[in-house]
């Protein structure tokens, strides 16, 4: 006797979940083959230890080597103080987004600070650096133009490109004449071009001033995303711009984040007035979403205010950069070349890079391994970050875990 209607359609949707049960189990599997699944570790908590807080994990404090808190601030007593006192006026959440009821005189006074501190007329909070970046895109660039951006460049930035229906051609890392190649032939299609300032995973620096004259000469946008850059670079922290001396003329569209050297969380995009308006009109990653926690703006203005007036911090991550690439030189450690806080060690082969990392953890250092898609395969990666609290005991010692390691 033929099942019913109602009795099949039962059976299809059933052969559908196993069907794709599957699908997922044997990606999974293959992901684990590769030793490219990614595991969250779950911090226990802070302990104190001279000048830093340590994460605890499984039981133990661990010296952090991949954090981007790169001032130090994301547990300084004053950016602390400074949420709990605006949460007990505002509560724990804004409540809706930004153009509904969510906008409070903390986020206000935030972007007037951001933009003056970027030598800019206006800036705009988004709730995330992703949705920054893909708002700021997909507001100003549209279907049957050009978007010319790094092979490097952070993943929000092509998913950007993507998302606007704009077609996207990328040059190759840190390439200005390759870039110019690229941008030539759009043929004057090219919305806009953009670049990270500082490279996450290579912690080298944009040629920001070539980029720029490009840009100029033919008359697109150009966007930088100093997430890694700002607080960091520059004699007062005003990121790569300041580092390469260009202004808010060569760079007309700054993307920051507020969760690196301002330990916070949040981002933000600055430029001039109007343009600024337009992409509040414009970016669904802005409208639709809910403003972040005014508790969270007020921390952020403290950790701003506090890194432009303890210029120590920048002084102090910067010797220690020296310090560690001075050091690791003299061991014999491989080092890409950068002069930032992101100090790379190739470690080839998502297998033996893993094995590295585990190994530094049992030492007492977390330090986090990067593999395929992040990086290409074949470039794995222990990514150091170094800090403002990282004390010099400590660079030692982690140099001296890292040449066991590596040896094997």
């Amino acid at each position: 006797m033929r099942a019913g209607p109602v009795a099949e359609r039962t059976s299809a949707r059933a052969d559908l979940v196993k069907r794709s049960t599957a699908i997922v189990a044997a990606a999974l599997q293959e992901l684990q083959r590769g030793e490219l699944q990614r595991q969250r570790r779950t911090v226990l908590g802070f302990a104190a230890a001279g000048s830093a807080s340590r994460p605890v994990l499984g039981g133990r404090p661990l010296h952090d080597f991949c954090s981007n808190d790169y001032l130090g601030l994301a547990r300084e007593p004053l950016v602390v103080r400074a949420m709990q006192e605006a949460a007990a006026v505002w509560g724990a959440g804004a409540g809706a987004a930004h153009l509904v009821t969510g906008h409070s005189a903390e986020h206000q006074a935030l972007e007037q600070e951001l933009a003056t501190f970027t030598g800019r007329e206006a800036a705009l909070l988004f709730s995330t650096g992703y949705m920054a970046n893909v708002g700021v895109i997909t507001a100003l660039a549209a279907r049957g133009e050009i978007i010319v951006q790094d092979r490097l460049n952070h993943a929000s930035l092509i998913d950007g490109a993507r998302q606007s229906g704009a077609r996207l051609q990328r040059y190759l890392h840190a390439d200005a004449e390759d870039a110019a190649r690229v941008i030539d032939a759009a043929e004057g299609r090219a919305a806009l071009l953009a670049t990270d300032g500082v490279f996450s995973m290579d912690g080298d620096v944009a040629p920001l001033p070539t980029l720029a004259a490009l840009a100029r000469r033919h008359e697109a946008w150009l966007l930088v995303d100093d997430a890694h850059g700002l607080g960091v670079l520059g004699a007062a922290g005003r990121g790569a711009l300041e580092e390469q001396r260009l202004t808010a003329d060569d760079v007309p569209l700054l993307v920051g984040t507020l969760g690196k050297a301002f330990g916070c969380f949040g981002a933000f995009v600055a430029g001039d007035r109007d343009v600024i308006e337009l992409i509040l009109q414009r970016a669904r990653s802005y409208i639709y979403t809910t403003a972040l926690p005014p508790a969270v703006a007020a921390a952020a203005r403290m950790a701003l205010a506090l890194s432009q007036q303890q210029s120590w911090r920048r002084e102090r991550l910067q010797a220690s950069v020296a310090r560690f690439r001075r050091a690791a030189a003299e061991r014999g450690i491989p080092m890409l070349p950068s002069a930032t806080p992101i100090q790379p060690v190739v470690v080839p082969g998502a297998g033996n890079c893993l094995a590295a990392s585990r190994a530094l953890l049992q030492r007492g250092f977390w330090v986090a391994a990067i593999r395929s898609p992040t990086v290409p395969a074949g470039t794995e990666r222990l990514r150091i970050t170094l800090n403002a609290t990282h004390e010099d005991a400590h660079i030692d010692a982690l140099l001296d875990a890292l040449v066991e390691v590596l040896a094997g």
